[in-house]
Parts: structure tokens; sequence; C-alpha cells
């Protein structure tokens, strides 16, 4: 599956489009990631913790993107963009979406 955030491929042309697909997760703030993070807002520095955390947040939903696209049947997904919200206290969604598309 060829992932990509442009709206076109170079050399390759797009010969069914099959629509949006997309993929989410909800994911929930961790006390002792929290802790670590009140820590570092003193001394300065990357909140590692909140780095894991999105990166698999991220990677999940891709994969749930991909898996949506790969059941219609297309070979890449383009134009991808991410999102996120919040959708509780401590608890916020990270959102991926793009079009589902047969290359030649």
């Amino acid at each position: 599956m060829l992932l990509s955030n442009i709206e076109i491929i170079p050399g390759r042309r797009v010969l069914k489009h099959l629509g949006l697909v997309q993929g989410s997760t909800v994911r929930a703030k961790h006390v002792g990631r929290d802790i670590m993070a009140s820590v570092k807002n003193v001394f300065g520095g990357e909140l590692k913790g909140y780095t894991e955390l999105l990166e698999d947040s991220r990677n999940e939903a891709i994969e749930r993107m991909t898996q949506q696209a790969q059941a219609i049947g297309a070979n890449a997904i383009l134009n991808i963009r991410f999102s996120t919200s919040s959708v509780a206290q401590g608890a916020a969604e990270l959102f991926v979406y793009g079009t589902a598309v047969v290359l030649e």
C-alpha cells in the first residue's frame, strides 16, 4: 500500500477513485507520563512518554485506515491528513483520512 500526503504520484496514473478512507484511535493520558511531564516543564526537554504515545496512536490510526483501503481494493491512499480533537478531559482522538485509489 502506497501512502502519500500529496494528491498525485509522479509517473503514476490514478485508474480508479474509491473514496474516503479513515482510521482513528482515542487515547487517554497516563498518570506516570503526567508526572514526568510536570518535571520536564520545570527543567525543559522532550516529553518522551507523550512522544511515544502519539507515535503509537498515529501508527494505529494509519493501520486502521490502510485496512479499510485494502478491504475496498485500493493499492494507494493519497492526500493523507491528520487531525486531533479532545473527546473528554485527559483523552484525545487522533484521526487520519485520505483518498483510496487504484494506481497503475
